[in-house]
C-alpha cells in the first residue's frame, strides 16, 4: 500500500523526532513517502498530487488546518471512491476533527488506531461541508465554519501567533474576552440567514455552521451549540440575535453543558440537518473554516456533502 505522510513541522507540539518515530512505525506496513509542508496551502498541493498519482492513503500529521488543507487537495475534483483514504494523526492545539472521529488525542495513540485500521482494511465514510462565496472557489470543511465574532477571534489569534504567542486554549479565551468587549460590533447585527423553502431570518450577529459536534473545545471541555450535528447528517446552524453580556454568558454556559439538546433561547437560533444555507451580510464580516481565518465576506453559501471522504479508523 502506497501512502503519503503530510507533516506540518510548525504544528503545535510537533517535532522532527516525533515525525520520524511515527514514520518508522508505519514503514513496515506501508510504502511511505514523507512530505513536509513549507507554506500555507502546501498540504493541499501535496494531497492533490497524491490523488493524481493514485496513492492508497494520505496521512495528515498536524492540526485541524493541515487536515483541512489535505481534504481540499484530495477533493479538488469532488468525492470519489477511487480517491486515497485519509488518516489523521493529531498534533495541533485543538484537533477537533480527530477528536470528533474518536481518535486518541496524542499522535502515538492515534498511530496505533490507524495502523490497526490499515491492517484490517477498516474505513469510515463521513460527510463534509462546503463553503462558497461569489468569485471564490468552493472549499470543504470538516467540522465547523463561522461568521462573525468567532472568526474575528480566529483572526486575532492568528495575528498573535504570528507575533510569537503560543497557541493554547488560554490564548483563545483571553483573545475572545478582550475582543468581545473592545473589538467587535455588538450594536448592529449584520447577518441574514436563508434556507431554501423557509423565510429568511435577519438580525443575527454571528452564526456557527457545524458538520459534527462539538463545535470546538476549550481545553478538555467541549463547546457544543449543536449536539445533534454529526457526520451522517446535514449541517446544523447556531446563531445569536444579541451580543449583550447576559445573553452571551447564558449561551456559553449552555454550550459548555449541552449534551443532547441544541442550545436554544430567546436570543438564540438553532437549526438541525440542513442541506444548504446562505448567510448574507449588510457589511463585510469575518469568516473562518475549521479554525482557519479566510477574510471578510458579504455572501457565503454552505452545503452539506454526504459521504464525501473515506477515513482510516
Amino acid at each position: 500500500m502506497r501512502a503519503m505522510l503530510i507533516a506540518n513541522p510548525k504544528a503545535t507540539s510537533t517535532s522532527r523526532r516525533a515525525r520520524d518515530l511515527l514514520a518508522r512505525a508505519f514503514s513496515g506496513d506501508l510504502d511511505l513517502v514523507i512530505a513536509e509542508t513549507s507554506h500555507r496551502g502546501h498540504a493541499t498541493e501535496l494531497a492533490r498530487r497524491a490523488a493524481a498519482e493514485e496513492y492508497d492513503a494520505v496521512i495528515a500529521l498536524g492540526g485541524d488546518g493541515t487536515v483541512n488543507e489535505a481534504v481540499n487537495g484530495l477533493l479538488e475534483k469532488g468525492p470519489s471512491p477511487d480517491l486515497p483514504a485519509l488518516a489523521v494523526l493529531p498534533i495541533g492545539s485543538a484537533n477537533v476533527f480527530a477528536r470528533a472521529l474518536g481518535l486518541p488525542g496524542d499522535p502515538v495513540g492515534a498511530t496505533r488506531v490507524v495502523l490497526d485500521a490499515l491492517r484490517a482494511g477498516r474505513y469510515r465514510t463521513v460527510g463534509l461541508g462546503t463553503a462558497c462565496h461569489p468569485g471564490g472557489t468552493e472549499r470543504y470543511f470538516t467540522f465547523c465554519a463561522g461568521v462573525g465574532l468567532d472568526a474575528e477571534v480566529v483572526r486575532e489569534v492568528e495575528r498573535r501567533r504570528g507575533a510569537g504567542a503560543k497557541a493554547d486554549p488560554s490564548l483563545y479565551v483571553r483573545t475572545a474576552v478582550r475582543h468581545f468587549f473592545s473589538g467587535t460590533d455588538r450594536r448592529r447585527p449584520a447577518v441574514t440567514l436563508e434556507v431554501p423553502g423557509r423565510p429568511p431570518i435577519s438580525g443575527l450577529f454571528l452564526a456557527f455552521i457545524s458538520n459534527t459536534s462539538p463545535w470546538t473545545y476549550m481545553g478538555p471541555l467541549p463547546v457544543n451549540p449543536s449536539p445533534k450535528a454529526n457526520f451522517s447528517r446535514g449541517l446544523d446552524i447556531f446563531g445569536m440575535r444579541s451580543l449583550g453580556v447576559v445573553p452571551t454568558v447564558e449561551a456559553l454556559a449552555r454550550m459548555l453543558t449541552a449534551r443532547t439538546r441544541p442550545v436554544q433561547g430567546r436570543h438564540m437560533l438553532n437549526l438541525h440537518d440542513v442541506a444548504e444555507v446562505t448567510l448574507r451580510a449588510e457589511r463585510p464580516v469575518a469568516f473562518q473554516l475549521d479554525g482557519d481565518y479566510l477574510g471578510e465576506q458579504e455572501h457565503i453559501t454552505f452545503r452539506s456533502v454526504p459521504k464525501a471522504i473515506r477515513i482510516v479508523i
